[in-house]
Order: structure tokens, then sequence, then C-alpha cells
């Protein structure tokens, strides 16, 4: 058996390094290394409680808004103050605006370049697909990059300015919108779906959205024009569908009061959301070692020398079991059928992730038109919230990437604790205690390594569409 190190991995935000046990050319065994520490938990401990809305947006450029909603949403839990109508529609156009951003970026620009790589040059597609998705080269980006433009101008409307709005406040949105702009934001969103539509999807969003079961999505995209279509060829030309299966769990807090939170259990049935159920273990992370422990009462200290640790990420368990978090997690929870009948199938897999986040654009758009007519011009956006000197509370989000949960708790206005578990702190998550993988070392397991194969891994890391910052906080 060899060890080799795959890393640092490019069109990944932050730093990854991998460590593959290898034997007869197949990973049987992974452990993942988020290697850079940035301490973000520790910058807040004894700040005002309020600074909250300042720093932690800062945690990420790419889903700054979903740390300011959770950051916003445990304030807001810590006072006692609920949002109005208005402001919880606004939060909810806000946070869509970004996650479909994302979505949209992962899919063009750090999943699809590398279909173009010189290992495939033998597949009938690759040709096509190394026109159209090659990094920098490809003819898909200039067009993408101006529709993910256009798109996040919603941002300016509805937050101000993307990243790091202070828009998402305990009580609600500072931003008021008025009939003229929800003009323009309706004329941005019809925008939108127009390049999902004619571009990436090749379809109607409904009609996409309408899909029950794999027979019918394999069928609704052998001869259909786009992007998405093009990727469910080649992916089912190399049996994607098949590769990347971790464990099977599956969480989600809920988003835009449209998905619903919940666990899924490996026998289909779904689990309300018990929040105490939640832990962190830090037995392989270079921090000081403990029990696991429920996030409101988590620590973060360093120790980098510790024995048997390999990453600084910490390893979060859902009542002692290993789930995974993101795009198909929410769907699967929610009872969409497609991800469903492909998780049942199959497991969750490279080709399932990314058909939820499709699932995800087709459907949420519409619901974005929905909220925005909803909005009553003229009443509040946001209610007056007063934080108290002292007590506990926690804001639990979807991002783009999946679950994201803060828990802070203050003493005479100042913060005296702060934990975060970010989406990718779940799906890269290293060996607990009892030596368990997390769901990307378990995907890892059984792959092709080595001279001469293909970038299967690859496809397999992007599938989680990772983002080590937040993970290290």
């Amino acid at each position: 058996m060899t060890r080799i190190v795959l890393g640092p991995f490019n069109r990944v935000e932050g730093d990854l390094e991998i460590s593959l046990d290898v034997d007869a050319g197949q990973v049987v065994a992974a452990r993942v290394n988020a290697p850079l520490f940035r301490g973000f938990e520790q910058i807040l401990t004894g700040r005002a409680a309020a600074d909250a809305l300042v720093v932690v947006p800062r945690i990420c450029g790419i889903c700054s808004v979903a740390q300011s909603a959770a950051a916003a949403a445990a304030l807001a839990a810590l006072c006692g103050v609920e949002m109005p109508a208005n402001g919880r529609l606004a939060r909810h156009l806000i946070q869509a605006t970004e996650n479909l951003a994302d979505h949209l970026t992962h899919f063009y620009l750090f999943f699809m370049p590398d279909f173009a790589r010189s290992g495939y040059v033998g597949r009938h597609w690759h040709a096509a697909v190394a026109a159209r998705f090659a990094a920098v080269k490809g003819s898909a980006a200039p067009a993408v990059l101006a529709a993910r433009a256009d798109f996040l101008k919603l941002l300016g409307f509805l937050a101000g300015k993307w990243p790091h709005t202070l828009a998402l406040q305990p009580g609600g949105g500072t931003r008021a919108i008025g009939s003229a702009e929800a003009v323009r934001i309706l004329a941005l969103l019809r925008g939108f779906r127009a390049f999902l539509e004619g571009v990436l999807i090749g379809d109607a969003l409904e009609s996409f959205a309408a899909l029950a079961s794999e027979a019918e999505l394999r069928a609704w995209g052998e001869e259909r024009g786009g992007d998405f279509p093009a990727f469910l060829r080649t992916a089912y030309d190399l049996s994607l569908e098949r590769v990347g299966r971790a464990g099977d769990g599956f969480l989600s807090y809920g988003a835009y009061g449209m998905f619903p939170g919940g666990v899924w259990q490996t026998d289909g049935a779904v689990d309300a959301l018990e929040t105490g159920k939640i832990s962190e273990d830090g037995r392989h992370a270079w921090l000081v070692d403990g029990p696991a422990r429920h996030p409101a009462e988590g620590e973060t200290y360093v120790d980098a020398d510790k024995a048997g640790a390999y990453t600084w990420c910490k390893a979060p368990r859902y009542g002692g079991r290993i789930v995974e978090t993101g795009a198909l997690a929410r769907q699967v929870v929610a009872g969409q059928p497609l991800a469903r009948d492909l998780v049942a199938r199959h497991g969750a897999s490279v080709t399932a992730r990314v058909a939820a986040r499709m699932i995800e654009l087709a459907s949420v758009v519409p619901a974005m038109e929905r909220w925005l007519r909803a909005i009553v011009p003229g009443e509040p956006f946001c209610h007056a919230a007063a934080l108290p000197e002292s007590g506990q509370g926690a804001g639990l989000v979807e991002a783009a990437r999946g679950s994201l949960g803060h828990w802070l708790s203050i003493d005479r206005g100042r913060i005296e604790r702060y934990q975060i578990i970010a989406p990718t702190t779940w799906n890269f998550s290293p060996r607990d205690a009892d030596g368990r993988p997390g769901p990307l070392e378990q995907a890892l397991v059984g792959l092709p390594v080595g001279e001469g194969a293909p970038p299967t891994i690859e496809h397999v890391v992007r599938s989680f569409d990772p983002c080590m910052v937040c993970t290290v906080h």
C-alpha cells in the first residue's frame, strides 16, 4: 500500500489537501485536510454582540450573505424579535440570489472544466465539452459571467451591496423595496430565467422541475440542447450516477420557508430536526481535545502539535450519525421526487448532487418571482431589536453548500462564545473519536487513482462544492 497526497486543489475556495491510501490502483482510505486556520471564532470573542454582523460576512467572499443571515438569526433568537412579512420575503430573496449565483458559478467555473482534461480525449463528447467548458478558454465563460453579474445586481436593490452587506439585521432588512425597485428586480429575474432556460437547462424551468424520476431525466436530456443536458450525457457515459456515494444520511435546516428542515434516515423516513443532537468532535483536529460537545458549549483552542490530528476541521455529528448536507440533502429532505429517486437507485452521487442544484435553480427562480409580487410597498421591512446584556442564541440557515449554523452566548453585552458549523465542516469532516470517516472521506474509497486514471476523484470532491475558508472559520 502507498500513500499519496493530492493538493492544493485549484478552483476551490480556500486550501484543500487530501491524503489517500492506495492499493492496486484504488483508494482504500482517505483523510481530508483543511490546512489553513483562520480563527474567526476567536476574533469574535470579547466584541460587542452586534459586531458579529460586521465580522462574520468576512468569513467568505462568496457566501457572505449566508453568514450574515445566520448571525442575524442568532441575534434575533437572543433578543426574541420577529421580522415583519416584508422583511422575511426580502431575506428569502437576498439569500436565494446568493445561493443560486453560487450554483451557477459552481457548475460552469468550478465543476465542468474537469471534463475538458486530456485524459478524456478518447471520449466522443470530449472535443465539444472542452470547447465549451475549458477553464479560461471555453466559450461558456463570457456569457455565464455576464449573466451572473446581471443577476447579482438584485443584491444592490435588496441588500445595498454584495458581498459583506449590513442590510440583514435581527429584526429584518434595512432596504425597503418600493414599486419602482420591484419592477427592476423583476426584469433582472426574467433575464436570469431566460439564461437558464435558453442556455443552461434548455427547457422551461417549470417543465424541468416537474421531472419525477431518473428515467424521465435521462429521456429528457438525451437530445435536448443546453449545458446541463450536455453534462448529463457526459455523466452517464462515465457512470457518475454510481460514483461518490457516502453514507446516505442527509441534513437540512430548511430554506426560504419553501424547503422544510429535517434529517433523512436511510430507511426513507424524515425525522424532525432536533438541534440538541448536533455535536462536534475535535479528536483529529489541531485543536485542544475534549469530549464531543454541542456547539453552544463548544470551544476552539489551537493545539498545532497534537498527535493524530490531520486537519483544522472538526467532525460534526447528528445524534452520533454522519450526515451530508447541501442541495441534494435539501431536496431529499423536502421530498422532491427526482432527487429521492436518484438517491433510492444509486445513493448520493456526483450526478445526483449536480442535478439537485439544477432542481433548485428551476424551482427557486419562479418562487423568487412570487415573493417579489407578495411584498407590500409601504409596509415595514424591519422591527427594532434591543439586544439583552446576556443570553444565548442560534441561527440556522441554508447556504448554497448546505446547512450553516451560528451559536453565540453573550455576557454583559459582549460575546462570550461564538461557534460556527459550516456546510463543508459537515461534508469534509475528518474522522471522529470512534475513527469513523466523514462524508467525503467515505465517498472517495474505491475510486481509481494513479497514472492513467481518470479524474474521478476531482469530480467527487467538486460535487460537494467545498468552501474551505468557511470550514476553518
